[in-house]
C-alpha cells in the first residue's frame, strides 16, 4: 500500500520544525552546543568538556578564547629541549583577570592550562565558596607547573605532564574573609572546608583532561593536580 503523499510533507514539515527548534534551543544553551564558540559567560553544559580539551590541540583557538574572555593571550618564545620542550607557554594570567592571586606568581604554563583556570574559577570555585562560605575566593596558593621530569619523579616511565608545563598544581584558597582552605589540612577537615575541596575537585574534572586529589594516592595528599592532557579517545581522569 502506498504511502498518502500529504501524509509525507506533513512528516516533512513536522522533521523541518523539529529541527529548527533543536537549532533555537542549541543557539539558547550553547554549553550544549560544539559548534559554538567557547565563552567565559557560557553555562556548562554536555559540550564544555570538548570544547575545553579541543583548546590543548588548537592554540590559535586557545588564544582566541583568551581573547574573547578579556584574558592577556601573550605568549612566551618556546624553551627547553627534548622531552621538556616547552612550544606552548605563557603566564597563567586567568587568577588575575579574575581578580584572584595566585602565589607564587609569575607561574608558567600551557594556553589550555590558563583557559581552564579561568572556566574553573568561573563556573567552579567562585560559585562553590559563594554557597559554602558566603565569601568569594581571593587568592589561589600554588606548588608549581613546570617541572622537567617523569611520573612519580621515577627514572623511567610515561613523562609528566609538568614537564611541558601542562600542569598546575593547587595546595589551598584564600577567601575574602580571610579564611584559608588547604588540601592537606583541610580534605578531611571540617564539614565545610572539605565539602568545598570536593566541589572544587569535581567541578575541575569538566575543565580539565586530568584531576588528581588526596583520594588518588599519597602523593596528592597536599594538592590538586591539574592538567591538560591530550588523549586520542578524549577521556578524562577525575579522581
Amino acid at each position: 500500500m502506498s504511502f498518502p503523499f500529504d501524509r509525507i510533507v506533513v512528516a516533512l514539515l513536522l522533521l523541518a520544525c523539529l529541527l529548527l527548534a533543536g537549532k533555537g534551543w542549541l543557539l539558547e544553551h550553547p554549553g550544549h552546543n560544539p559548534w559554538a564558540a567557547l565563552t567565559l559567560d557560557e553555562q556548562p553544559g554536555w559540550a564544555t568538556p570538548r570544547k575545553l580539551s579541543a583548546l590543548s590541540a588548537d592554540r590559535e583557538a586557545c588564544r582566541a578564547f583568551l581573547d574573547r574572555s578579556g584574558i592577556d593571550k601573550t605568549a612566551l618564545e618556546p624553551t627547553g629541549s627534548g622531552m621538556c620542550r616547552r612550544e606552548d607557554r605563557k603566564r597563567v594570567a586567568a587568577p588575575l583577570a579574575a581578580e584572584v592571586s595566585l602565589v607564587p606568581s609569575g607561574a608558567e604554563a600551557t594556553c589550555a592550562v590558563d583557559a581552564a583556570m579561568a572556566w574553573w574559577l568561573r563556573h567552579g570555585v567562585q560559585p562553590q565558596a559563594e554557597a559554602i562560605f558566603g565569601s568569594r575566593v581571593v587568592r589561589i596558593e600554588q606548588l608549581g607547573t613546570y617541572n622537567c621530569r617523569r611520573i612519580g619523579n621515577d627514572a623511567a616511565g610515561n613523562w609528566s605532564e609538568h614537564a611541558t608545563g601542562n600542569a598546575i598544581d593547587i595546595s589551598a584558597f584564600v577567601l575574602a574573609d580571610g579564611r584559608r582552605i588547604s588540601v592537606r589540612k583541610d580534605w578531611a577537615g571540617s564539614v565545610n572546608a572539605a565539602a568545598f575541596l570536593h566541589a572544587v575537585r569535581d567541578s575541575a574534572c569538566t575543565a580539565f583532561s586530568t584531576v588528581l586529589s588526596p583520594d588518588y594516592n599519597a602523593a596528592h595528599a597536599d594538592h590538586l593536580h591539574l592538567d591538560q592532557a591530550s588523549r586520542s579517545a578524549g577521556w578524562r581522569a577525575c579522581r
